[in-house]
C-alpha cells in the first residue's frame, strides 16, 4: 500500500498473502492475595509467562484486580538472580533498581475496576540462570501464590522503527504491551466449519494455483510455489471473473479448490485468505492502488450490493462451511482516517460522508455472521500508527467502528499490521530503548521519535492497547511477512558500536530502505519468515498476504482499466515528498501496474530472503 505518516504529518502504507499450521503457546501463572490499604481492599492476580533464549528473554505480565476499584497501581517484583535486567518495557514506566523492578501505570491503563485487567511486558537479558520472580506485590499488597512458568522455546526478542521527524522525546515506554498470554490451541481439533480461537492452528493453508504458477515459472520459483498466499477481490469484476492482474480465478473458483485441496488433506483444515479492498474512495492518500469506487457516484450503496453481499453471498454456500476463510478486512483505510485527512481531499470525503466506517461495519456484519469466515482489519504499520498522535486516536477509531456492528467488538477476530510492507518483523539488533552514546535511538532521522521500531512490537503494543479499550482477550495480531526479510549481503550481522544515534541506526537496522516512508516495490527487499501459527504470544500467525511478486503499483504511467493511477513513489527517479523525507523512493524500475506480475521483483524478493531459502 504506501507511505507513512507521523504524529500531526501524513502518511500511507502497503500491501498483499495466507499460511499454514501449529505452534506454541506460553503459559501462565496466577498469584491471588487478598488485603487491606488504608483506602481500598486490595486483592491481586498476577499472570507471568516468559520465553528465553541464550542470554535474553521476554516476559508477558497480566495483572488482574481482584478487589475494590482501582484508580492507579505500581506493580514491584524482584529478580531472584542479580544478573536479571530490564532492558526494554511497556504499557507502564519500567525502572529498575539492583534486582527490585517497579512499573507504574500509564494514563491509559492506570484505572482497574473490579475484574479488569491490563498487561505489561517487558524484555531483558540474565547469565548464569533464568527463575521467574514470585514476589509481586500491587500497590504495596503481596499477590501470593505465584508458580512459575518454565520458559516456552527460544523467542528472539522484539524492538521498534519510521520516518520524519518531530518534537523531543518524552521519556517512558510505548504506548504499549506484551500480548495477554495467547489461547492455546485445544488438545483435540474442533468439528469441522466450528468458529475457532485461531484459524491457522492446526491448519494448512491454501496455495492459490495462479500464483504458485507465476512463481513456478520463474528459475528458482519452485522452492517456494507451494506457499500459501491471499487472494485479492480489489474490484467488483474480480469476484467473479478474476481480476486483470495475476489472477485468473474469481472467488467461487478459488473457494472450490481449496475444497478439493481440503480433500486432500484428510481430517486436517485448510485455511483460505481473502483480502477484502474496494471501499469507495480507496486508498485515498495514494494513486497507485486508487479503486474503481468514488464515493460521490454512490460508491457506497454499490460496495454493499455490488460487491460486500456477492461476497458474503459465495462465502456462505454450505460447501465451503468446512473451509476456514479468513478475511482481511480494507487495507490502508481506517488509518487514512487518523493521518491523512488534512492533506488529501479524497480523504476528507471518506471521512465527513462516513463510507469508510460505515462500509467496514457493513463488511463485518455480513462475513461476521458467516460461522466459518474470521475477520482481521488492516492495522497499517509501525511506521504509520507508531506515534503517540497516531497511536492512541487508531484504537479509539478501531473501538469505534467495532461498537457500532451488530456483534460489537466480537465482530473482529482480530488485526493485520504490515499488510504488503516491508517493515521488518523484528530489528534484532537496536531496540527502541537503545541508547548509543548515552542518547536514545528514538532522535534518530529514522525512528524519528517512533515508539517502535518494528512490526512485532508494534502488533503487541496495539493488540493490549485495543484489549484495555474493551476488545476481548481472544483477538489475535497477523504479521504480513511476504516481503520483510531483508537479507542479502547489505544484511547487518550485529550491533553498531557507533556512538552516534544516526550512524548506530544506520548500521544496526535490517531494515535497508532508504527511508521507512518508502512503500512501493522497494529494492533490495527479500522474503521474510514463512507463513506459521503462534510465532509469539498475541500473535495468531505470520502469512504472507502480498503475494511476492505482484507490483505495488507502475513505475511509469500506464493506461489501465482497473482505475489505478500513477504514482510518483513507485518511480525510480522519484526525488519524494514531505512523506518520506524528500528522500529517493528506492522503487525497482520496470514495474507494471499493481497486483500484475513483476518478475524482476520476484527474483530480487528471493535473492535476499530471510531466512534463505533452500
Amino acid at each position: 500500500m504506501r507511505s507513512t505518516p507521523r504524529p500531526g504529518a501524513v502518511g500511507s502504507t502497503v500491501r498483499r498473502g495466507l499460511v499454514a499450521a501449529a505452534v506454541l503457546a506460553l503459559g501462565a501463572t496466577a498469584a491471588v492475595a487478598t488485603a487491606t490499604s488504608a483506602s481500598a481492599a486490595v486483592a491481586c492476580k498476577v499472570n507471568y509467562s516468559a520465553s528465553e533464549w541464550q542470554g535474553g528473554m521476554s516476559a508477558n505480565l497480566t495483572i488482574q484486580n481482584l478487589g475494590d476499584a482501582l484508580n492507579n497501581w505500581t506493580l514491584t517484583f524482584t529478580f531472584p538472580n542479580s544478573s536479571q535486567k530490564v532492558s526494554q518495557g511497556w504499557s507502564g514506566n519500567w525502572s529498575q533498581s539492583g534486582s527490585n523492578v517497579t512499573v507504574t501505570a500509564m494514563d491509559w491503563n492506570k484505572s482497574l475496576a473490579n475484574g479488569g485487567s491490563t498487561s505489561i511486558g517487558f524484555n531483558g537479558s540474565w547469565s548464569g540462570s533464568n527463575p521467574a520472580p514470585t514476589d509481586f506485590k500491587i500497590n504495596g499488597v503481596a499477590c501470593n501464590g505465584t508458580t512459575p512458568v518454565s520458559p516456552s522455546p527460544p523467542i528472539s526478542p522484539s524492538p521498534q522503527v519510521s520516518p520524519s521527524s518531530q518534537v523531543s522525546p518524552s521519556p517512558g515506554t510505548s504506548p504499549s504491551a506484551s500480548p495477554s498470554p495467547a489461547v492455546s490451541p485445544s488438545s483435540s481439533p474442533p468439528p469441522p466449519g466450528e468458529h475457532v480461537d485461531n484459524p491457522y492452528v492446526g491448519a494448512t493453508g491454501y496455495v492459490n494455483p495462479d500464483w504458485s504458477a507465476s512463481a513456478k515459472s520463474e528459475p528458482g520459483g519452485s522452492r517456494v510455489a507451494n506457499i500459501s498466499t491471499a487472494v485479492w477481490l480489489d474490484r467488483i469484476a474480480a469476484i467473479t471473473s478474476g481480476s486483470a492482474g495475476n489472477n485468473s480465478k474469481g472467488l467461487r473458483d478459488h473457494l472450490d479448490e481449496a475444497v478439493k485441496q481440503d480433500a486432500a488433506n484428510g481430517d486436517t483444515p485448510l485455511t483460505i485468505q481473502v483480502v477484502i479492498y474496494d471501499l469507495p474512495n480507496r486508498d485515498c492518500s495514494a494513486l497507485a492502488s486508487n479503486g474503481e469506487l468514488k464515493i460521490a457516484q454512490n460508491g457506497l450503496a454499490r460496495y454493499k450490493s455490488e460487491y460486500i453481499d456477492v461476497i458474503a453471498g459465495i462465502m456462505a454456500d454450505s460447501k465451503y462451511s468446512n473451509l476456514r476463510i479468513v478475511t482481511i478486512i480494507e487495507p490502508d483505510s481506517l488509518p487514512n482516517l487518523i493521518t491523512n485527512v488534512n492533506a488529501f481531499q479524497a480523504c476528507q470525503e471518506a471521512q465527513s460522508s462516513g463510507a469508510y466506517v460505515q462500509g467496514v461495519q457493513y463488511a463485518l456484519n455480513k462475513l461476521h455472521a458467516i460461522k466459518n469466515v474470521y475477520t482481521y482489519v488492516d492495522a497499517a504499520h509501525h511506521a504509520w500508527l507508531g506515534w503517540d498522535n497516531n497511536f492512541q486516536p487508531m484504537v479509539n477509531l478501531f473501538h469505534q467502528v467495532a461498537t457500532g456492528t451488530t456483534a460489537g467488538v466480537n465482530s473482529i477476530d482480530g488485526f493485520i499490521v504490515n499488510t504488503a510492507n516491508f517493515g521488518a518483523t523484528v530489528e534484532p539488533y537496536f531496540t527502541i530503548n537503545s541508547t548509543p552514546g548515552g542518547q536514545s535511538v528514538r532522535q534518530s532521522k529514522w525512528v524519528d521519535w517512533n515508539w517502535y521500531v518494528d512490526e512485532q512490537s508494534f502488533a503487541v503494543g496495539l493488540r493490549n492497547a485495543l484489549v484495555a479499550k474493551g476488545f476481548p482477550n481472544t483477538i489475535g495480531m497477523l504479521i504480513d511477512t511476504s516481503r520483510n526479510g531483508w537479507g542479502g549481503s547489505a544484511r547487518p550481522t550485529k550491533a553498531s558500536t557507533a556512538t552516534n544515534p544516526d550512524t548506530f541506526v544506520n548500521e544496526s537496522r535490517i531494515d535497508r530502505r532508504i527511508h521507512a516512508g518508502n512503500w512501493c516495490n522497494q529494492s533490495g527487499a527479500g522474503m521474510g519468515e514463512r507463513p506459521k501459527a503462534n510465532p509469539t504470544a498475541g500473535l495468531d500467525a505470520y502469512v504472507w498476504i502480498k503475494p511476492p511478486g505482484e507490483s505495488d503499483g507502475s513505475s511509469s504511467a500506464i493506461d489501465n482499466d482497473e482505475g489505478k493511477g500513477f504514482d510518483r513513489m513507485c518511480d525510480p527517479t522519484y526525488t519524494g515528498n514531505s512523506l518520506n523525507g524528500n528522500n529517493m523512493s528506492g522503487a525497482l524500475g520496470g514495474a507494471p501496474v499493481s497486483g500484475h506480475w513483476f518478475s524482476a521483483q520476484f527474483q530480487q524478493l528471493m535473492q535476499n530472503a530471510y531466512p534463505p531459502l533452500s
